[in-house]
């Protein structure tokens, strides 16, 4: 439980064109299951054990007059200053999954000894970039 001092992260939230279409994609190339669509499809829900991940459209009058517009990466050179990692204890599979379900592959996964893991990239259904990651060593 979340006390004033020490905060649980409830949420990454997504800005997305199309929630209904990413919802499942994210349900079928990471493997999530859905916890909400709501009938508008303006908000989806996937289950990621104790957080959330959230899709809501980018155009939104709602948060865009109080927070400012989404705005995307340029180009595919160019990417938001975060990034996403889902962690699998078999990252080749997972990395197979993701592509065949309409992930864009961008690195085949390797090892990457100085970060302990094993590490491969693909591009969601919106251009961002999801690393997908597996613990090969302490």
């Amino acid at each position: 439980m979340a006390s004033s001092l020490n905060p649980v992260l409830g949420y990454t939230i997504f800005y997305v064109r199309d929630v209904a279409k990413s919802v499942d994609f994210y349900a079928k190339a990471f493997g999530y299951n859905v916890r909400r669509l709501d009938e508008s499809h303006r908000w989806g829900e996937l289950e990621s054990g104790q957080t959330t991940i959230a899709f809501t459209p980018k155009h939104q009058h709602e948060t865009d007059d109080l927070t400012g517009e989404v705005q995307p990466p340029k180009s595919h050179l160019h990417r938001p200053p975060m990034e996403l990692c889902f962690i699998y204890s078999d990252v080749d599979a997972a990395f197979k999954r993701a592509v065949e379900n309409g992930a864009v592959p961008v690195s085949q996964p390797e090892d990457k000894v100085e970060w302990g893991q094993r590490v491969g990239y693909v591009r969601n259904i919106d251009g961002m970039t999801v690393r997908m990651g597996s613990y090969v060593g302490s």
